[in-house]
């Protein structure tokens, strides 16, 4: 059984930094890749940073790119999502996720397993 817990996360003024962490179990995590998204109220889940099975590729939406950084350790089976520049827009809970696929999946649909998530609040 997989499983994914995450966190780090909190509340945090505009123009800080956070540094979310998964970690993982239940099967081979260097095998696949990993996702971060998030969720915030009344609105629908979105992709914020992917990674493939060997940390060299990445991807980011655009709303995060040149302020987050995805990274993984796989010694540790852990993914990590480091946060700048944080705007009141970021806050969401943060979820991390990982599929089938050792390459970059952004579609929320292609993951089957899911972490409990964590919140993250970014005061004006």
């Amino acid at each position: 059984q997989v499983q994914l817990v995450e966190s780090g996360g909190g509340l945090v003024q505009a123009g800080g930094s956070l540094r979310l962490s998964c970690a993982a179990s239940g099967r081979t995590f260097s095998s696949y890749a990993m996702g971060w998204f998030r969720q915030a109220p009344g609105k629908e889940r979105e992709i914020v940073a992917a990674i493939n099975w060997s940390g060299s590729s990445t991807y980011y939406a655009d709303s995060v790119k040149g302020r987050f950084t995805i990274s993984r350790d796989n010694a540790k089976n852990t993914v990590y999502l480091q946060m700048n520049s944080l705007k009141p827009e970021d806050t969401a809970v943060y979820y991390c996720a990982t599929g089938r696929s050792m390459y970059i999946m952004v579609v929320p649909t292609l993951y089957d397993y899911w972490g409990q998530g964590t919140q993250v609040t970014v005061s004006s």
